[in-house]
C-alpha cells in the first residue's frame, strides 16, 4: 500500500509541474517555460507603468524584448514625473520622440552587469546623442551602492530577465554635456572648483553650449601637484584644455598641433601639440588615462597633468621632429642658456628646422656626424639665425619681407612659396629655396614656423 502511495504522490506532483509549466510557457506554444523579459518584467511592476509607455510610444518595447543581453536601469513613476516637471512638460506625451528615445536609450547598457559586476567607471550607453552619432557615456559609482551619472541611484537591484537585468532606479538618467560628466566624477572635483572659482560661469556656461569640445580633463592628482610655477592666469590655462569646433575620440587623434581656446598677449589661440605615438600625449608632458567620455555637446579625455601654457621651448621638447634642434639648443652650446633665454617673456618667432633639416646640414660636411660636432660658435650664430623678435604670425607676412634675426642677419620671405612649401626663405648667406613647410604653432611666449632646411647666416660678416 506505501508503495501505490509514493507511486501516486510523484505521478501527481510530477504531472502539477508540467500543468504549472504550461500555464506560464510564454508563447503558448506548450514548450519549455522561459523567464519573462525585460519588458515582461516591467510590465508586470505597477512602478514602471511610465517606463512601459515610453517604451511602447518609441517602439523601443521591441528592441527591448530582443536577445540582448541588455542591462536597464529602469526609472520608477515618481523618477519620471520628477523628470517631466523639471524639464517643463505636462506629460509623457509633450516630450518629443526623438529626445524620448534617447533619454530611453541612455538607461540602456549593452551585455548583462549584475550589480556585483558593476565597477565605478565609465560604459556606453545605447544612446548616439553623442556629437555626429557617438554614443553617450555613463560613470558608474559603484563605492557604496551603485549611483549613475552622480544624480540616478540603483534602489533594487539585480532583477533577473530572460534577456537581461534589470536595475530599479530613482532618477531619470538625463542626457549628459561634458559639463555634468566633469561634476558627476568626483575624481575630478579639482577641476570644477577651478572652473567655478570665485562665482566663475564663464567655462561652464560655454562647455554646456552645443559646441562640439574636446576637452582634456586633469583629475584631482593633477591639480594637487599643479603648483603654477610661472604664475599663468588660471582660466587661461583651464581654456588650453579645451578644443571648440571638435569632438575627437581617442581613435581620431593622430600626432599633429591643435589650437586651443587658450590664448598669448595677443589673442592669438595658442597650439597644443598631441602625440599619439605611445598613448595620447600633450605637450609632452600631460597623458590620457581615460579617454573617450561622450557626452551630448563633446568629449572629454582625463589627463594626469595640468597642461600649462607653452613657451616656444615647449613645443621644441615635445615634438620628436625637433629633436636635434634641443641637442643644438642645449648640450651643443653650453655656453649659451637657450632654453632659458626662449623660455623668457618674448616674444620670440623662431624658424625651426626639422630633424630631416639638421640631417642634410650634417651630411653636407664630411667632419660633422652628430650636431655636437658643429662648432660652438657657428652653432650659436646659426641657431641665433633662426630667431625673430616679435610673435610674427603667417597673416603678418608679405612678399619680400626682411626681418632680422637675433644673430643679426635678415632673411628674406617670398610668398607664395614655390612645390609644397608655404612661403619660401632665402637666408643670410643668400642660400634660396628654404621652405617654411607649416606656420603659426602658437606658444605664449611666441610663434614657431617649421623649415625644411637650416638657415646659414653670413660668415663672412
Amino acid at each position: 500500500m506505501k508503495k501505490k502511495f509514493k507511486y501516486f504522490t510523484i505521478l501527481f506532483l510530477t504531472l502539477g509541474l508540467v500543468s504549472l509549466n504550461s500555464c506560464s510557457d510564454d508563447d503558448g506554444d506548450g514548450g519549455e517555460n522561459s523567464d519573462p523579459t525585460i519588458v515582461q518584467l516591467a510590465a508586470g511592476n505597477a512602478d514602471l507603468s511610465i517606463l512601459v509607455t515610453a517604451l511602447t510610444e518609441t517602439g523601443l518595447d521591441a528592441t527591448l524584448a530582443g536577445d540582448g543581453p541588455f542591462t536597464v536601469f529602469a526609472p520608477t513613476n515618481d523618477a519620471f514625473a520628477a523628470f517631466l516637471t523639471d524639464n517643463g512638460f505636462a506629460s509623457l506625451d509633450d516630450v518629443p520622440n526623438d529626445v524620448l528615445t534617447q533619454v530611453l536609450l541612455n538607461h540602456v547598457v549593452a551585455g548583462e552587469f549584475f550589480s556585483n559586476g558593476l565597477s565605478t567607471g565609465y560604459v556606453p550607453s545605447s544612446s548616439t546623442a553623442g556629437p555626429g552619432g557617438a554614443t553617450l557615456s555613463l560613470f558608474i559609482e559603484a563605492q557604496t551602492g551603485v549611483t549613475v551619472n552622480g544624480q540616478s541611484n540603483v534602489s533594487i537591484a539585480d532583477i533577473d530577465a530572460s534577456n537581461g537585468v534589470v536595475h530599479v532606479v530613482d532618477a531619470v538618467i538625463g542626457l549628459p554635456n561634458v559639463v555634468d560628466h566633469v561634476v558627476a566624477n568626483p575624481s575630478l572635483s579639482n577641476l570644477v572648483e577651478a572652473l567655478t572659482a570665485g562665482g566663475n560661469t564663464t567655462f561652464t556656461g560655454l562647455l554646456s553650449l552645443d559646441g562640439p569640445y574636446t576637452v582634456f580633463a586633469p583629475d584631482n592628482a593633477a591639480f594637487a601637484n599643479f603648483n603654477n610655477p610661472n604664475g599663468n592666469d588660471i582660466n587661461n590655462i583651464l581654456a588650453n584644455h579645451v578644443i571648440a569646433g571638435v569632438a575627437a575620440l581617442s581613435t581620431g587623434l593622430s600626432n599633429s598641433y591643435v589650437n586651443t581656446l587658450g590664448e598669448n598677449a595677443d589673442e592669438d589661440l595658442l597650439s597644443l601639440y598631441i602625440n599619439t605615438d605611445t598613448g595620447v600625449v600633450l605637450n609632452g608632458s600631460s597623458t590620457v588615462t581615460t579617454a573617450d567620455i561622450v557626452g551630448t555637446n563633446g568629449v572629454i579625455h582625463v589627463v594626469n597633468e595640468v597642461i600649462d601654457i607653452p613657451t616656444v621651448v615647449s613645443f621644441a621638447v615635445a615634438d620628436p621632429t625637433f629633436a636635434p634642434l634641443v641637442t643644438a639648443l642645449t648640450t651643443a652650446t653650453p655656453a649659451t642658456d637657450f632654453a632659458t633665454v626662449l623660455s623668457g617673456d618674448g616674444p620670440f618667432t623662431v624658424f625651426a628646422p626639422t630633424d630631416a633639416a639638421f640631417q642634410a646640414l650634417l651630411d653636407s660636411n664630411m667632419d660633422w656626424t652628430t650636431v655636437e660636432d658643429i662648432e660652438e660658435g657657428l652653432l650659436t650664430s646659426v641657431l641665433n639665425h633662426h630667431v625673430v623678435s616679435g610673435n610674427v604670425r603667417s597673416g603678418d607676412l608679405t612678399d619680400g619681407i626682411m626681418p632680422m634675426t637675433l644673430e643679426g642677419d635678415n632673411i628674406t620671405i617670398n610668398l607664395p612659396g614655390t612645390g609644397d612649401n608655404i612661403a619660401d626663405v632665402t637666408d643670410g648667406a643668400g642660400n634660396s629655396g628654404i621652405g617654411i613647410v607649416v606656420v603659426d604653432v602658437q606658444a605664449g611666449n611666441g610663434v614657431i614656423h617649421v623649415l625644411n632646411q637650416v638657415m646659414i647666416p653670413d660668415t663672412m660678416n
